[in-house]
């Protein structure tokens, strides 16, 4: 729409950050440049509000630091020094290169790698998939977030499947596990509140009295890792008191008798020294959640990064079972909608799996330091290329990361907005759009809204998107086939091209006359109300053996993976609310208001290591040392520290952050890192 008498013009958007909120929000462009940027207040979900980061987007898209123009490194790998270059040199040099090392070391020395640094459909992997497939390039297993979560679910329930998160409005009972929704999840909190106000309690279970715990009715500040006993334990009671829903489970799950006995030796005496909890707050818990309907756990991110995620994710999925939660609107669990969301869209056409080459070597994002200082067993990579990603802050054992990147014969590009950590190691850095600049469409994993974001400038400088720097690099790698230069717009209707019911109604010229849709189904929607689990019997699975068979890493009944502390205080990481992992955190403006590196450790903790409270310390281990400013809190249990994630300076200006020290631990399945396997020593700077 056009306002005549402002001469605005209006766009609709939405933002593509790794959020599960995914805010729908309306630009205002005059004369070709956008002048303001808010939230859309008629959106049904973000109701308006941006978060303490996105407010600021503008200030992002015209920041003075912005790549703007290719670039060519003149110095040594890290120092950040660089030339401008055209965009024709870059690509004549990538294709140069390329064809070189494929026609000496094969295309598997070639590693794309790309995360979800923007989680648009398209810009997130569409023509990058088709180029490299059809290449034969080293695949990536991007399994560091949401893969063990939902491998987990899918042991219990066959798939990750949970219930609308705007039904928690009719919860009465809303169990918070292991996730800071104030801070992470910040458009999910009004609808609590409304829960609340018609009755509901919040507890939440987690190791640090974030910011969430802190306004919940309730906190459980169980020992990080221990989730499972806990939750074995509250089956123990949910059974011993005949709590369970036996109706339920004989009609729509299996295993249960063998569950039952599995759980008969986790009682509360026996999980609180393991827990932390005592046995009286685990049976009030137990019996509680048993009781009260509807109740709903909402799990997001937290747990999966334990090296035991993807079990403590199988055992909670059997919580809504025993207890037949998912018989009620608003009971049962509520975790990612992504994979909800994807399973509606037209994937296979988008990414074309079928004209990839077969047999092309695998590799985990959460051991690439180990890929670039090693030798993998078919040869070593030789070209990494980044986009959507800032991998030496973001994965494990981050010296190692940055140890390869240093590698004279490792030719590095990085797309990006900004010279990232990843980016000052680079020998081409090139400029990519904002969601300001390009076209796309954002599933939520938040939320039902599938949203459209409409370009509202045109790119600054010589920006590209993600689709059109692939296209030119297919063009530059000598490629004829059309599918590889396909518009925005022909991918984008690719996308939507389905019959699948949940898109009933959802087409590109609906989503650009509407700018987001709801998907379509009934407003009462239950997914497992009667069961149709998606396992092959249609029941879920409290007990099997076809999860051992398969060669999964999962035993056939839910259970704990003992961890055992090595004597350190064991590291625990949160979201930083003025960074978004690492975006945002080298604008000043965010730096000020999230202030120095900090580490939360408890009082009598820091007594024992002489630590004052203000004090510059070391926290350190085997894979290196980062230096912050202590912190006495009451909100770290003894034993434990908190650290906030996503800085890309330590409190000694060093670049560095958390991820030095957080081992490349992988989880029991799933493919993840198990980073809260991080156990330090604390010491006064000298």
């Amino acid at each position: 729409m056009v306002a005549d008498s402002e001469q605005l013009q209006i766009i609709h958007g939405v933002c593509a950050h790794d959020c599960p909120d995914t805010c729908s929000w309306k630009t205002e462009v005059s004369d070709g440049r956008a002048v303001r940027l808010y939230g859309d207040p008629e959106h049904p979900f973000t109701r308006g509000v941006l978060c303490a980061k996105v407010s600021h987007y503008l200030e992002r898209v015209y920041h003075p630091q912005r790549l703007l123009h290719p670039l060519r490194r003149t110095g040594r790998k890290g120092a950040g020094e660089f030339e401008q270059i055209s965009w024709e040199a870059a690509l004549a040099e990538i294709g140069e290169r390329w064809r070189a090392l494929i026609a000496e070391f094969g295309a598997e020395s070639i590693l794309p790698f790309s995360s979800a640094g923007n989680q648009g459909l398209i810009q997130h992997s569409s023509l990058d998939m088709r180029l490299f497939g059809l290449m034969g390039c080293s695949q990536l297993e991007r399994s560091i977030c949401g893969n063990v979560a939902h491998q987990g679910l899918c042991a219990t329930q066959g798939c990750g499947t949970g219930i609308n998160p705007e039904d928690l409005v009719y919860s009465r009972l809303i169990v918070l596990w292991g996730t800071n929704t104030l801070v992470t999840n910040s458009h999910l909190w009004p609808v609590i509140q409304e829960a609340r106000r018609q009755g509901a309690r919040v507890i939440v279970v987690d190791p640090i009295r974030t910011r969430t715990a802190a306004a919940a009715d309730q906190h459980l500040a169980v020992r990080p890792g221990t989730d499972t006993v806990l939750m074995l334990a509250m089956m123990h009671v949910i059974i011993r008191d005949g709590l369970a829903d036996m109706d339920y489970i004989q009609r729509y799950s299996e295993g249960f008798a063998e569950l039952s006995e599995h759980v008969g030796k986790y009682t509360p005496a026996l999980a609180a020294p393991v827990t932390g909890l005592s046995a009286e707050q685990i049976e009030t818990f137990a019996r509680e959640y048993a009781t009260v309907r509807p109740a709903v756990l909402r799990p997001l991110i937290g747990l999966e990064h334990h090296p035991n995620g993807a079990m403590m994710f199988r055992t909670l999925a059997c919580l809504p079972v025993i207890t037949g939660a998912w018989r009620y609107r608003g009971g049962g669990l509520a975790r990612s909608t992504g994979a909800f969301q994807f399973a509606a869209l037209n994937i296979d056409g988008l990414l074309k799996p079928d004209t990839w080459l077969p047999d092309c070597r695998s590799l985990n994002m959460r051991d690439l330091g180990g890929i670039l200082t090693g030798t993998p067993e078919r040869g070593q990579v030789r070209s990494l290329l980044v986009y959507n990603s800032n991998p030496a802050v973001t994965m494990p054992n981050q010296n190692l990361v940055r140890q390869g990147l240093q590698r004279e014969d490792l030719f590095t590009i990085v797309h990006d907005l900004f010279l990232t950590d990843t980016a000052r190691y680079a020998d081409l850095v090139l400029p990519a759009t904002s969601q300001l600049e390009h076209l796309d469409i954002v599933p939520s994993w938040g939320h039902h809204y599938l949203s459209l974001n409409r370009p509202a400038i045109l790119p600054c400088g010589e920006s590209v998107s993600n689709t059109e720097f692939f296209r030119r690099l297919a063009e530059a790698m000598g490629r004829t086939e059309p599918w590889l230069f396909e518009s925005d717009e022909q991918l984008l209707r690719t996308a939507l091209d389905s019959d699948h019911p949940l898109l009933t109604g959802i087409t590109l010229e609906s989503l650009l006359q509407h700018g987001y849709l709801h998907l379509h189904h009934a407003a009462e929607w239950m997914p497992f109300a009667e069961g149709g689990f998606a396992t092959p019997s249609g029941r879920a699975r409290l007990f099997t053996s076809a999860l051992s068979e398969s060669g999964a890493a999962a035993p056939p009944i839910p259970g704990e993976i003992p961890i055992s502390p090595p004597g350190r205080l064991q590291l625990v990481t949160g979201k930083a609310l003025h960074f978004l992992n690492s975006s945002y955190s080298h604008q000043e403006p965010h730096r000020r208001r999230a202030g120095e590196l900090t580490l939360q450790i408890h009082a009598e903790d820091a007594a024992e290591r002489g630590l004052q409270d203000g004090a510059k310390v070391s926290v350190a281990n085997e894979q290196g040392c980062v230096r912050a400013i202590c912190c006495l809190s009451e909100e770290v249990q003894r034993g434990v520290v908190c650290m906030p994630f996503g800085g890309l300076q330590d409190a000694s200006g060093e670049y560095g952050s958390v991820n030095i020290l957080t081992p490349e631990w992988p989880t029991d399945w799933g493919g993840g890192s198990g980073f809260y396997a991080c156990f330090v020593d604390i010491s006064a700077e000298k």
